[in-house]
C-alpha cells in the first residue's frame, strides 16, 4: 500500500506521533473507494448501547448480527468501521485485516435518570485495541456536561497510552449537558468549540455533528458579528468547523444523525466536501436501510466527495 501524496501530506501535519500512530492513520485514509483522496466515510455502530437493540436493528433485523455491519461497511469499501468493544470481537477473527476498526473505548445508555449529568462509562482499553487488531480507539466526550472534565482527563490519559502504542485516537466531541439547551447542541459558536476542544486534546480524527447558524454564548456572538464570521451556509459552517480544527491540519468527520431521506443525506455530504470536511461517520441512515439500499446510499456518497455528484 503506497500512501498518496494527499494522504502524505495529511500525515505530515501529525508532526509528534510516532510511526504506528501514523500507519494507522495511514490505513484508515488509504482503504476502500475513497482511499488516497483524504476524504473518508466510516461506518459507526455504537446504538446499540446508546439506544437499545430494537429502536437500533429493528428496522432491518439483519443489523442484529455484527457480522453485517463488518460486511456492510467491507462491501461498501469504506474507509473504517467503529463500534464497541462486544461488537467488534463478534467479528474480530472472521474480518481481520479486511478493513480498518475504531474500538469505541466509552459508552453510555438510555436506561440512566434523565436527570444525571451526561457522561460515559469507560468500557474498552487500548490493550484491547491491540488484541482485535484495532486501528484506533474512539472516546465521547460532553463539552457543556458536569462531568466534562473528567472525561477530557479520563481520553487524555488514554490517548497518551494509545499513543506510545501505536494506535491513533478518535473524539467524538458532542456539546451536552447541563450549561446546554437543544439549540445549544448544535449552534455553530458551540460545535467550533467543540472540534477546537477535540483538536487540543490530542485527537487525530475529530468527529462532530453538523451546525445551525444560531449563536448560542453571548460573548462569542460578538466575535462571530464584529469579525463577520460567514456562518450562512451549512458548507460555510463546516469551513469555519475545520479553522476551528488547526486550520484544516486534524482530519474532521462529521456525523450523519437519526435517520432522514436520502436526500438530505446527500446534502450534507455536499456541504461537508464543499467547506472542505474530511467526510462522514455514518451509521443509522446505512444500517437502518435495507442493504441493497444501503449499499445504494454509501456509493452515491462515495461519488459526492469525488465530486462526481
Amino acid at each position: 500500500m503506497k500512501a498518496t501524496r494527499i494522504v502524505q501530506k495529511i500525515l505530515s501535519n501529525y508532526e509528534a506521533d510516532c510511526p504506528g500512530v501514523k500507519a494507522n492513520l495511514c490505513r484508515i485514509l488509504m482503504n476502500g473507494k475513497l482511499g488516497g483522496t483524504g476524504k473518508m466515510i466510516i461506518l459507526p455502530v455504537d446504538q446499540g448501547f446508546e439506544h437499545g437493540p430494537a429502536r437500533s436493528f429493528a428496522p432491518n433485523p439483519a443489523a442484529y448480527d455484527p457480522h453485517y455491519h463488518y460486511q456492510l461497511a467491507i462491501d461498501a469499501g469504506l474507509n473504517a468501521y467503529a463500534a464497541p468493544l462486544g461488537m467488534l470481537e463478534a467479528g474480530a477473527d472472521t474480518f481481520a485485516g479486511q478493513i480498518p476498526t475504531i474500538l469505541k473505548a466509552n459508552s453510555a445508555n438510555s436506561l440512566i435518570p434523565s436527570e444525571s449529568a451526561k457522561d460515559q462509562a469507560i468500557t474498552a482499553s487500548v490493550d484491547d485495541a491491540l488484541r482485535i487488531g484495532a486501528s484506533a480507539i474512539g472516546f465521547t466526550i460532553y463539552p457543556g456536561s458536569s462531568q466534562g472534565l473528567e472525561m477530557f482527563e479520563e481520553i487524555s490519559a488514554m490517548r497518551e497510552e494509545a499513543a506510545a502504542k501505536g494506535v491513533a485516537t478518535v473524539i467524538w466531541s458532542y456539546p451536552r449537558g447541563e450549561a446546554l439547551d437543544k439549540d445549544g447542541e448544535t449552534a455553530i459558536d458551540v460545535a467550533a468549540y467543540a472540534a477546537q476542544i477535540a483538536a487540543l486534546l490530542g485527537a487525530h480524527i475529530i468527529k462532530i455533528k453538523l451546525s445551525t447558524d444560531h449563536l448560542f454564548l453571548p460573548e462569542a456572538k460578538k466575535v462571530y458579528e464584529d469579525e463577520k464570521i460567514d456562518i450562512a451556509t451549512q458548507a460555510a459552517r463546516v469551513k469555519h468547523c475545520m479553522d476551528s480544527s488547526f486550520a484544516g491540519r486534524r482530519i474532521v468527520v462529521f456525523s450523519g444523525g437519526s435517520k432522514k431521506g436520502a436526500d438530505s443525506v446527500y446534502d450534507d455530504a455536499r456541504a461537508i466536501r464543499d467547506g472542505g470536511g474530511n467526510g462522514s461517520i455514518i451509521g443509522r441512515n446505512t444500517f437502518q436501510r435495507s442493504r441493497e439500499d444501503a449499499l445504494a446510499m454509501l456509493g452515491k456518497l462515495v461519488d459526492i466527495y469525488k465530486g462526481k455528484a
